[in-house]
């Protein structure tokens, strides 16, 4: 089976050379690497032309979830991943997500743990993730699904199913649940498969307020009950449902674990 990995860029010419490595680094016989870069005005094209094996699509965009749309409607694997400029896959990252597609072929969307690293690539923390529980994707007040360790069947592009471009900051979280409440199936990798790197320019530490309107506007338009309520009782219910939600997925990494 053939692996595409599509990666959005803008100006990320400090971190693009690591990604691409971190991809040829996993041997795998068959693979293509897709960089949708909009027009960088930084060092990024002198080193994506060190690398002829890539695939470069070079041409404004309306945002990253624009280019990751473009990036997958390019791709021709079978399973298709997606890599952020600044993060990067560990070793055995592909075998482990075509191992978990290949034994499971009920799984759409696979997705495994993952390291904080800081901008050297010094390591931050661990995480470990849970089986997939789509109350806690709905309501848990971060997105425990993490996009650098996920791979995506590509029937889930051919069926005409992308990312929203009117969401710039929590595309993903809107995408997942949109995924999940039409019926594909989510499974969880028990490896740790990537660094995320944490830094200042990075969007998630820059637009935090911006991510969680994304996010409740995202959650509203899914959930039909609780846009029908009036506030402020919607604002106490949907505040109740994410406590829950992290109580939850507290309870469950205590049982596994996970906080040893």
């Amino acid at each position: 089976m053939k692996i595409s990995v599509v990666t959005p860029s803008f100006n990320q010419g400090a971190y693009i050379a690591q990604a691409i490595e971190s991809v040829l680094a996993q041997r795998y016989p068959d693979f293509e690497h897709i960089i949708v870069d909009n027009c960088s005005t930084d060092d990024t094209a002198a080193v994506l032309s060190r690398y002829p094996h890539l695939k470069v699509i070079s041409e404004k965009d309306a945002g990253q979830s624009d280019a990751l749309n473009k990036g997958f409607k390019a791709a021709r694997g079978d399973i298709v991943g997606w890599l952020n400029a600044d993060d990067l896959y560990l070793p055995g990252a592909f075998d482990g997500a075509m191992k978990m597609m290949q034994g499971q072929p009920d799984l759409d969307i696979v997705y495994g743990d993952y390291r904080f690293v800081d901008v050297e690539g010094k390591l931050i923390q661990v995480r470990k993730e849970l089986a997939f529980d789509f109350f806690m994707l709905k309501y848990l007040h971060v997105l425990y699904i993490p996009t650098t360790t996920t791979f995506f069947r590509r029937k889930i592009f051919e069926a005409g199913d992308f990312l929203d471009i009117s969401y710039h900051y929590a595309m993903d979280y809107e995408y997942f649940v949109r995924l999940a409440q039409k019926g594909y199936r989510f499974g969880h990798i028990d490896q740790v498969m990537a660094d995320f790197r944490w830094h200042a320019d990075a969007k998630s530490s820059r637009q935090t307020v911006a991510q969680l309107r994304e996010r409740d506007a995202a959650l509203l338009m899914h959930d039909k009950s609780l846009a029908a309520m009036k506030e402020p009782f919607r604002s106490v219910v949907g505040g109740m449902l994410t406590l829950l939600a992290r109580v939850k997925r507290f309870i469950l990494k205590l049982v596994r674990g996970n906080y040893c």
